[in-house]
């Protein structure tokens, strides 16, 4: 048994461009990419469908990799029988790689584009019992609603719909004049003084909980039928018809007639195919600088870049992107969705000191000055929610009553203020666990959060449960949860929309603890919240001396630093399986986790999680989950591809994924079991939302962890390698860790080089503005 030291694996894979895939945390961008280009994965050409969205192929399943006599002392396997046919061994290419995809996200590749058809094969679901994914969606609508009506009353941006008018105006002239030469860039950024921005309210919303939601109701069948009519005339499939209908709803057919493009707000369809579907309506009326054509795209661009992290994206990025679809005018499309409330512009105000009174101080020169803030694009929904979030992370600072608590440190930091910040690994959770525990002796009404429900501990509920209001404490009659003290674990996995959500439902005066580890992957929705609030030094940060124990953790903890030590592993904690190609790392996997770690380590398969870098590719989750599941669960897939006993990854909403295992299907679509939950996924949505779960992505396994984890890195893997990846997918082990090594000096490098791409987000000044004075009081 050998230790991960970055040693060369025997001929390993020449890696590739095309497996460049994690979801949300993106390869180093390339300079002509556009929007990727600020953090975004590459994502593999897709194979010339003629412009027209195409019908999805199911992925066939992997030939079970049978199993040869596994050689030399670096496993603890034993022998199978070597197969006739096992998968190939071809490295991906631009036709088998695949865009970074979550179950359920926008950035469907275009082989899912078209819905295919559900669970069971009967008619359509009557009306199923509530489940708590479809209550989380319910109740997220009806968070956004309260938080939309609040923000109303405050100055903001422009409101998305409204003509550009104001200073909002006179800085999208500015950025034409400064790019144009005839000013400089300084010049016309010096706007009068902002009217002051309102103080953080005080009393709670007064909007009452709703009632327990209802399953959403689908689009009229006349609805449907007119859109499947428009699609046909377009040459697009009509299986799209009821996902359009569900997108724009009951007047959709006659906007898609008037504006075609509108199709890209379908997940999954591809630019290239809205345009074929255009130019069949319109024919040459249509053109590559039809501002429809040019609105819809820069749209996208800011919903895909969401998907990769971001919540905006800098206005030369938006423009790069447009280019390389053909727009002929790149600055005048960003000007037409600006000036239609499309996208919103932002920069955001600098931050001077104020000089003495008596001191006079000259003006620099201007190659001498601060570069000024970059200007930004940005979606309502995502500035929205930085909006509220920056305000109620600031309501809390400013309502919690101070007060001396005896303890540690931590403990101490959560009596004195209401905005309090733990980091630390593994072992570090029992002390934001232990201070919700001496909370509660103090009479106070608190609630542990988790992020994946295999992580659960006593008394503690999930992030998604409580929104939803499955668990939790309930709301008050203005909406509020009934608490004093919530603490978050796994904090770095909140995205902005449901980090605003979250603190929009906490009462004036309570106290919010985030904690969770730095390290890791960050969320795989939009935004970076706890590493924002991080780096605006806003609060008190209580950073834990406790060391994750064991070989496992002096491994991780040396990834976090840029090392990739060798440790020593007495009791098989840590096992390195060399390979040659993606054909023998997927056998390997499969040989691992049905027979070697069950017999040498007592772990049974459905406790192993396998952890690889993307989607596509020959060692991709797609094709290790097909052999997966038939060495482990093999069948038909008669319901949906799916049968009982598969292990299965859901995403009720984009960036929210959970594992489970299938239970039954009817008409109404698959049940799972997820954690102590029956959920219910629709017969609709089960082909864009449900993979199967035996390999995950790092990012759809981070906040979660299982007693045996088994990280598959074949060769044409390397180029989506990043040191928070490794550390992420390596720390998912709690008892024992094997790495399908076949990545060659690409490992230590990305451990020791390999930091992820930044993601473009506006909280950190917000909350600077905000909360900057006296913010650094009892920062630790």
């Amino acid at each position: 048994m050998t230790e991960p030291s970055g040693e060369t694996a025997p001929e390993a894979a020449e890696p590739t461009e095309d497996l460049r895939e994690e979801a949300g945390e993106p390869p180093a961008p390339a300079a002509s990419e556009g929007p990727e280009s600020a953090g975004g994965p590459e994502t593999a050409e897709e194979p010339d469908t003629g412009g027209k969205p195409d019908a999805p192929e199911e992925p066939g399943a992997a030939e079970e990799p049978g199993a040869a006599e596994e050689s030399g002392s670096r496993t603890v396997t034993a022998e199978e029988p070597k197969p006739s046919e096992g998968p190939d061994g071809r490295t991906a290419t631009a036709e088998g790689a695949e865009a970074a995809e979550e179950p359920g996200s926008a950035e469907e590749s275009g082989d899912r584009v078209a819905a295919g058809e559900g669970a069971g094969g009967a008619g359509d679901a009557g009306g199923p019992e509530v489940s708590e994914a479809q209550a989380e969606l319910a109740a997220q609508r009806e968070l956004r609603a309260r938080i939309e009506a609040r923000k109303a009353e405050k100055s903001g941006p422009v409101v998305s719909g409204a003509k550009l008018s104001g200073t909002a105006a006179d800085l999208l002239a500015a950025v034409r004049a400064v790019e144009g030469g005839a000013a400089s860039g300084s010049a016309f950024y010096e706007a009068p003084e902002p009217a002051p921005r309102p103080a953080v309210e005080t009393a709670p919303a007064t909007t009452v909980r709703p009632p327990a939601p209802e399953r959403p109701a689908a689009p009229a069948p006349g609805t449907t039928a007119a859109v499947r009519e428009v699609l046909v005339a377009g040459g697009a499939p009509e299986a799209l018809a009821g996902r359009v209908a569900a997108v724009l709803g009951e007047g959709a057919a006659p906007t898609l007639r008037e504006d075609p493009w509108q199709l890209l707000a379908v997940p999954g369809v591809r630019p290239e195919q809205a345009d074929g579907f255009a130019r069949a309506l319109l024919g040459p009326a249509c053109g590559p600088g039809d501002p429809r054509r040019t609105i819809a795209l820069t749209v996208w661009l800011l919903e895909r870049a969401a998907l990769q992290g971001h919540t905006a994206l800098e206005v030369q990025a938006v423009r790069a992107g447009l280019a390389g679809h053909a727009v002929p005018d790149p600055e005048q499309a960003v000007e037409t969705a600006v000036s239609e409330g499309a996208v919103l512009l932002f920069q955001e105000e600098e931050t001077a000191e104020e000089p003495d009174g008596d001191e006079d101080v000259e003006e620099a020169p201007a190659a001498e000055r601060e570069p000024a803030a970059p200007v930004l694009l940005g979606l309502d929904r995502y500035a929205l929610a930085e909006e509220s979030l920056a305000d109620g992370l600031a309501r809390l600072v400013r309502t919690a009553k101070a007060e001396v608590w005896e303890g540690g440190e931590l403990e101490r930091a959560a009596g004195a203020h209401g905005l309090v910040l733990h980091t630390g690994g593994e072992a570090a959770r029992a002390e934001p666990v232990a201070l919700a525990a001496a909370a509660r002796e103090r009479g106070l009404r608190t609630l542990v959060a988790v992020h994946a429900d295999t992580r659960l501990e006593k008394d503690a509920v999930t992030v998604a449960a409580l929104l939803s209001g499955a668990a939790g404490p309930g709301r008050d009659e203005d909406g509020a949860f009934a608490l004093d003290l919530l603490v978050v674990l796994d904090a770095p996995q909140l995205d902005v929309e449901t980090g605003a959500m979250l603190v929009e439902s906490l009462p004036d005066g309570c106290r919010l603890v985030l904690s969770g580890d730095p390290e890791v992957l960050g969320a795989p929705g939009a935004g970076r919240v706890f590493a924002d609030v991080l780096a605006s030094r806003v609060c008190p940060r209580i950073a834990s001396r406790v060391p994750d124990p064991g070989p496992l953790g002096e491994l991780v903890s040396g990834i976090g630093v840029g090392e990739l030590n060798q440790v020593e592993a007495p009791g098989k904690e840590v096992v390195i399986v060399p390979v040659r190609d993606a054909g023998e790392a997927v056998h390997r996997t499969v040989q691992l986790v049905a027979d070697s770690v069950p017999r040498a380590l007592g772990v049974p398969s459905e406790q192993t999680q396998v952890v690889t870098v993307g989607h596509g590719g020959s060692a991709g989750t797609r094709a290790l989950n097909a052999a997966l599941k038939q060495r482990l669960n093999p069948g038909p897939g008669r319901f949906g591809g799916y049968d009982p006993g598969d292990r299965v990854a859901y995403a009720p909403a984009p960036g929210h994924t959970v594992t489970g295992t299938v239970l039954s299907a009817d008409a109404e679509g698959l049940r799972l079991r997820c954690g102590r939950d029956e959920l219910l996924v629709p017969r609709d949505r089960v082909e864009s939302a449900l993979r199967h779960g035996w390999a995950l992505t790092a990012h759809q396994a981070a906040g979660a962890r299982w007693p045996a984890v088994v990280v598959v890195l074949p060769g044409d893997a390397a180029g989506g390698l990043s040191r928070p990846w490794v550390y992420t997918a390596f720390g998912r082990a709690e008892r024992h860790l094997s790495v399908v090594h076949g990545v060659d000096q690409a490992l230590p490098r990305a451990v020791a080089e390999g930091v992820a791409p930044e993601r473009t987000t506006r909280l950190r000044p917000l909350l600077e503005a905000l909360l900057a004075a006296g913010g650094e009081e009892g920062a630790a």
